[in-house]
């Protein structure tokens, strides 16, 4: 049996005449940079998500740089978010001259733990980054609650978590700002790079359709220094193909991580869900001793698997002038010793899923 991780193709295959004809649609009026399917795409998105404003970007990372950007974030600032994620949250922050000041996760949802940001907060901080990881909201509720004593934005990173619902609200409708990702592998993906912004603040808003066109408020003017952050024409028209069946994908996502959760939960320590929340499973990630030999295991059986992800930020050459050193997030560290992701997609069979947990229960003995 050959087990795929994510199986793009069979999406593909699934969704063939809308995507094609969406892409042929570009290539007829030719129109690759802003064209027509960009401003289409925003007010989906907005209007899925239960937001005033949505902002096609290049990509998920760029979308965490011209929030921070559109903030007014720069040198001197300090910036607080968790060490238990890629590097892009850290990476953008420090790229405009601000600290990252990381905070811990809880060990049960691996998302940024509330109770620990305030005692992480000081003059210099300007905004604190949850990461919604593995498809789960951070808890926003909680967040916010810090933030607004502080006068503090809150920017959700949801490159994980798009579809997801906190309580009453979807992923990315819950914060000053949010951010998402449309890397092909996520729930809603693109066939390259891809991002968006969204904000219920006007003016936010226009700061960041600013930013990401050079800056530019109308052709060859420009109020403030901005980057080259557009969305793609054709990676707007693709994603316009999946947005109408992914209510379904989501769906099918929720059905396939609960008979996981079933089928694994005595047997190794999966991710817990909060309180009000569900999970899109952008990874289906579960902890398990001895990683290294169980992943050996696995792919002696044909079964791949992921590490999501291994070495914390604060662990990270990049950020060593920090001097955080190892024990200085053990919730952190102690999940990146034993997370390991297993296939997981929207078009993942019960038979398939049953060999998975089989060769999970062998390979851990």
């Amino acid at each position: 049996m050959s087990i795929q991780f994510i199986d793009l193709k069979a999406q593909y295959q699934h969704l063939k005449p809308a995507i094609d004809a969406r892409i042929q649609s570009v290539l007829d009026h030719g129109q690759y940079i802003m064209g027509p399917e960009v401003a289409e795409l925003e007010a989906q998105l907005a209007a899925f998500v239960g937001v005033k404003h949505a902002i096609g970007v290049s990509d998920g990372t760029t979308a965490l740089q011209v929030a921070l950007m559109a903030l007014g974030v720069g040198p001197g600032d300090e910036v607080i978010t968790t060490p238990f994620t890629f590097i892009a949250t850290g990476e953008m922050i420090a790229l405009l001259g601000a600290t990252p000041v990381f905070v811990d996760i809880d060990p049960d949802t691996y998302n940024l733990d509330p109770a620990l940001i305030e005692a992480a907060i000081t003059p210099r901080t300007r905004a604190i980054i949850p990461v919604s990881l593995y498809g789960q909201c951070a808890d926003f509720d909680a967040i916010n609650a810090v933030a607004e004593r502080h006068g503090l934005a809150v920017i959700e990173d949801g490159a994980q978590s798009f579809g997801a619902r906190y309580k009453d609200r979807r992923s990315c409708g819950a914060t000053t700002i949010a951010t998402t990702s449309f890397f092909p592998s996520k729930p809603l993906g693109c066939y390259g790079d891809g991002g968006a912004c969204f904000t219920n603040d006007d003016e936010l808003a226009r700061k960041m359709r600013q930013i990401r066109v050079h800056g530019q408020d109308r052709r060859y003017h420009h109020p403030v220094i901005g980057i080259n952050g557009r969305l793609d024409t054709l990676q707007a028209a693709v994603l316009l193909a999946k947005l109408p069946t992914f209510e379904q994908e989501l769906a099918a996502r929720a059905r396939i991580g609960a008979r996981y959760n079933q089928l694994l939960g005595g047997v190794v320590r999966t991710q817990r869900l909060a309180e009000g929340c569900d999970c899109v499973y952008a990874q289906y990630t579960i902890e398990v001793d001895r990683r290294e030999a169980v992943q050996a295991a696995l792919k002696e059986a044909g079964v791949p698997t992921a590490v999501h992800y291994p070495v914390p930020l604060n662990l990270q050459p990049a950020f060593a002038h920090l001097n955080q050193p190892a024990g200085s997030f053990p919730r952190s560290e102690a999940a990146a010793q034993r997370v390991m992701s297993l296939p997981m997609h929207p078009f993942l069979d019960e038979a398939t899923q049953d060999a998975v947990v089989e060769a999970v229960k062998r390979a851990i003995g």
